[in-house]
């Protein structure tokens, strides 16, 4: 089977734009030999320049500094002092910043090695949450950019 991995100019769109069309798309984790991997079902965007909720509302940060860099790179945030979120830069080149959170995933493949990453977990709560995905698929802050 030949990946077609998604080019970065596919995320120098509106964030909106991009968000949208992440849906359907296969999201692909290796660690070592091994292969995780699930359908995105659920996104949001967000911009800097008109969503009070965006990182990179106000100014840059340490934290949100990816967002104003260059898309298509990850931008791994923890929150609630427990849980990581993916999200990928994504951007017209009209705004300084933007990325659009994974929010919910269909598990394809490595369904086993999500369950061990979250604990024995039922496929209908295995990813349907960002933290959840961030556990299933072993993504750190060490995956920031």
């Amino acid at each position: 089977m030949t990946l077609n991995i998604l080019p970065r100019e596919f995320y120098s769109k509106d964030t909106v734009t991009v968000a949208k069309n992440l849906l359907g798309k296969k999201i692909i984790r290796k660690i070592g030999r091994q292969e995780i991997s699930g359908i995105i079902t659920e996104t949001e965007a967000y911009r800097h320049d008109d969503d009070p909720a965006s990182h990179a509302f106000k100014k840059i940060t340490d934290r949100n500094r990816i967002m104003f860099e260059e898309v298509g790179s990850a931008y791994v945030y923890f929150t609630y002092g427990m849980y990581f979120c993916f999200n990928i830069v994504a951007k017209s080149p009209k705004i300084a910043a933007g990325a659009v959170l994974i929010r919910a995933i269909e598990p394809v493949k490595g369904i086993e090695i999500m369950q061990k990453n979250r604990g024995k977990v039922n496929l209908k709560n295995l990813v349907n949450g960002p933290a959840k995905i961030t556990q299933a698929l072993n993504i750190t802050k060490e995956h920031y950019g």
